[in-house]
């Protein structure tokens, strides 16, 4: 039970925490479509929209997740299968990059093990 719990709360951090330099890559790998706002509706919910963050829209018992760019003036859209697929993608970007830190750690601590203690202790 409690390990369900981490990697839910694991995936949520990942999904929010993703930095939007490469948000648009990622929404774009996972299927969202670049739209411009062009019907009054349309522009009304993305003047609402918060720049730079997927939200998740409810209308008319539909489900959908917007990304609001806001200096390209459009926005990524997605339906639940899109949104789980960036959620995926986020989490496998973020372990990528905690394994590339605990090498770069690993390899920095070992540098300094064997300047510390020379080659005759091996």
């Amino acid at each position: 039970m409690m390990l369900a719990i981490a990697s839910g709360l694991v995936f949520l951090a990942a999904c929010a925490e993703m930095g939007s330099s490469n948000t648009k890559s990622l929404l774009s790998a996972s299927g969202f479509h670049e739209r411009t706002p062009q019907t009054p509706l349309q522009k009304e919910v993305y003047s609402q929209l918060q720049p730079y963050r997927v939200e998740r829209i409810t209308y008319k018992d539909k489900t959908l997740y917007a990304y609001k760019d806001e200096k390209a003036g459009i926005a990524y859209v997605g339906r639940e299968p899109e949104y789980q697929r960036y959620c995926q993608l986020c989490v496998q970007q973020k372990m990528a990059q905690d394994y590339y830190a605990a090498v770069q750690m690993n390899q920095m601590y070992a540098a300094r093990w064997y300047g510390a203690w020379g080659p005759r202790w091996y």
